[in-house]
């Protein structure tokens, strides 16, 4: 349900549906009606018919396709395969029995149904059902329940083993009418799982960074409402973790574990936990903002960092996924499966009884082949590098074939050992890291084998040992290691523009590299990219697609400050000494509308002339009214002089950035006390347009 942003009036089936005509099953899936009301209390409206004629007529394969197309962002929400993965890595077994609450367009429910003996979800819309039914109707495992959670609930049985509340828990005010709705709530779910059993939230932080640096809160759509405690109401409600776990007291439940989506539970690529946080330079992938626009505050990559030092990520996490039960084993997820399908993997971080060990596990058939051909390319690395001082983290095969293992090594990056030589300013460490780097890279480099992808962040250091960690793109053939340092550089400095304080060129030529090999290098790694995505589009690119904007209140501020200063003029007295700016003054609010300048100078007997700077940039100006104490003024050169040019009288161009206008006020009859009352219209042009204008001006004059 989190995404969804409005709930319009009821949506009433047609008349004969209610008569009987709502389909009890689609392809395999069965669809319970006993508790559905005859109308959907919850809709998107006309996209939800789109979505339904997309799930009817196209298969699963085509859907990324038909995200880039449609360029729609409920269209990317319900469809995209990557909202799967905030359950894919669940210990779901394949006998288990397992509740989904709020199961939408069913985009979770796929996931769930590939993992489990049965699934059986609940959900308030009956189209939405209908979408969840033709998507997955190749399933005979699921089965949905169309109605109001309040009446479907105590027909539900007592013993499932896992129950998951993706996105719906922050709703619980909707469904439990009672003053703890959120306590109320999850005591009932408690009861629908066995005692081993697991309840699974997915839900946004309410403190989450992505708020702090200005983005829209989710479900009402303003800036700062779950900052500010909702002041608007609304039905959702989201929590921080000591929110969450004050409700999880209150309920008796002791037996929790944390994880942290990022960049949040509906599109994730990694999952940390309190076991494996994430790493300084590791949260970079920010711009997130699909259904609405933003503001950006800040860097948050460089806010996440400091906040990362100062061990409060569990704070400022934008989502949460809670395991509410006995803690799963896996302690970090990362998901590589916006690639092309025989690259798509999930790398886990696992606590099995004998040790941490990480896996590579194939997301699909495709996928198999490349998972298994790591161990290969251990024992060709382990050949090549033996006896370099470059170490190959060892690749095992599961018995099955079905994932590759590794043991978990500790140390630390080299590329967050290059940054802190960048931090701190010291090159002369950057260049013994990198010095070193090129002579183990180039080890034996006449041999037919090479890690491609040997850059910065695979290479793990714990004091002198160097390991490398992950060299899924190791070829048979010879690469020069020029290539490989380059690439390994190339990444290095495009990745983070604090970087760019690197001398590239430097290193180009410390390496001995052309740059007409530079550029071809470049060239292939675009290729190379390409091979691994597929030619698919990022999210990155997808979210450009969409439409939406991401806007700089800093720019904005500054655009205002000169708007403040474009709209004010510049008053100068001449008391007999000529104009100076200690007898000046600047009088702001004197535009009437964008165009047009009202203002009432006063001016005292002893001022011989007056100036007006209307503005601090090339224009054009037009005096319409001019009077001193009701007087009209003559617009002629006895009273009124300019350093522009004359269009007419009255009328003048200026080509420079201090245009003036110079009125001669002794040559007027005045009092002790005057007004110097004027109109006049004011339209900006570019430097070059007014010198053309003036030119032409004389051009004809001489004429």
């Amino acid at each position: 349900m989190s995404g969804e942003n409005k709930r319009p009036e009821p949506i009433h089936l047609k008349e004969e549906e209610l008569l009987g005509k709502l389909p009890e099953k689609i392809g395999n899936v069965t669809l319970n009606y006993q508790y559905y009301p005859g109308e959907d209390l919850y809709s998107d409206g006309n996209i939800e018919d789109e979505i339904l004629e997309i799930v009817k007529n196209v298969s699963r394969v085509e859907y990324p396709k038909i995200i880039e197309e449609r360029k729609s962002w409920p269209i990317l929400y319900h469809l995209s395969p990557l909202r799967g993965n905030i359950v894919d890595w669940l210990p779901i077994k394949p006998g288990d029995k397992v509740l989904e609450i709020g199961s939408g367009c069913g985009a979770i429910t796929e996931k769930l149904s590939q993992k489990a003996k049965s699934v059986i979800c609940v959900d308030l819309s009956a189209k939405r059902s209908h979408i969840n039914a033709y998507r997955n109707q190749d399933r005979d495992n699921i089965e949905i329940h169309v109605g109001n959670f309040n009446d479907i609930e105590p027909s539900l049985a007592e013993d499932f083993d896992f129950a998951c509340m993706i996105g719906v828990f922050e709703y619980g005010q909707s469904y439990i009418h009672t003053e703890t709705p959120y306590e109320d709530f999850l005591k009932i779910m408690k009861k629908h799982v066995k005692n081993s059993g697991c309840i699974v939230i997915a839900i946004e932080n309410k403190f989450g960074l992505k708020y702090w640096a200005g983005c829209k809160e989710d479900h009402v759509g303003t800036y700062f409402s779950g900052l500010e405690g909702y002041p608007e109401g609304g039905s959702a409600r989201t929590f921080t973790r000591t929110g969450l776990e004050r409700i999880f007291r209150n309920c008796g439940v002791d037996q929790y574990s944390f994880y942290y989506p990022y960049p949040d539970y509906k599109f994730p690529t990694t999952l940390y936990s309190d076991r494996r946080l994430p790493n300084l330079g590791e949260l970079t992938d920010n711009m997130r903002n699909f259904d609405r626009d933003r503001m950006v505050l800040f860097n948050e990559k460089y806010v996440f960092d400091g906040i990362i030092r100062d061990q409060m990520f569990d704070v400022f996490s934008n989502s949460y996924l809670v395991v509410i039960g006995r803690e799963p084993e896996t302690c970090y997820v990362k998901y590589s499966n916006d690639r092309a399908a025989d690259y798509a993997l999930r790398t886990e971080i696992v606590d099995t009884p004998q040790g941490r060990v990480v896996r590579k596990i194939p997301l699909n058939e495709e996928a198999r082949k490349h998972i298994q051909g790591m161990k290969r390319s251990y024992e060709l690395l382990q050949k090549r590098y033996g006896g370099s001082g470059l170490a190959i983290n060892p690749c095992e095969l599961a018995e099955d074939g079905s994932y590759a293992w590794f043991p978990y090594e500790k140390g630390t990056t080299l590329e967050e050992l290059l940054d802190e030589c960048l931090e701190k300013d010291d090159m002369d460490g950057f260049y013994r890291l990198f010095d070193r780097y090129v002579e183990l890279v180039s080890y034996r480099e006449e041999q037919a084998v090479t890690d491609y992808d040997l850059i910065f962040a695979n290479i793990l250091g714990d004091g002198d040992r160097w390991t490398v960690i992950d060299y899924e793109w190791t070829v048979e053939k010879e690469i020069s290691f020029r290539e490989v340092a380059f690439r390994a550089v190339y990444c290095y400095v495009l990745e983070e523009e604090k970087r760019n304080k690197l001398n590239l060129e430097l290193i180009i030529s410390k390496l001995g590299i052309t740059q007409q090999e530079a550029e071809e290098w470049r060239e292939k790694e675009g290729k190379f990219q390409k091979q691994v995505t597929g030619k698919r589009k990022s999210m990155g690119e997808i979210r450009a697609s969409l439409g939406t904007y991401s806007v700089d209140p800093k720019v904005l501020m500054e655009r205002h400050l000169q708007k403040i200063l474009d709209q004010r003029i510049q008053i100068y007295y001449d008391r007999g000494n000529g104009f100076s700016e200690a007898d000046s003054f600047y009088m702001p609010d004197v535009y009437a509308d964008e165009f047009r300048i009202e203002a009432e100078i006063p001016l005292d007997g002893n001022v011989r002339a007056l100036r007006v700077d209307p503005a601090d940039r090339s224009c054009m100006v037009k005096i319409t009214e001019l009077y001193l104490n009701d007087t009209i003024i003559p617009l002629q050169k006895k009273y009124v002089e300019t350093n522009g040019s004359t269009i007419h009288p009255g009328c003048y161009v200026f080509d420079t950035q201090d245009p003036n206008i110079v009125l001669k006020v002794a040559e007027l009859p005045m009092t002790g006390d005057n007004i110097l009352s004027v109109k006049m219209e004011l339209t900006s042009m570019p430097a070059d347009m007014a010198q053309d204008m003036m030119k032409a001006r004389k051009h004809v004059w001489h004429l």
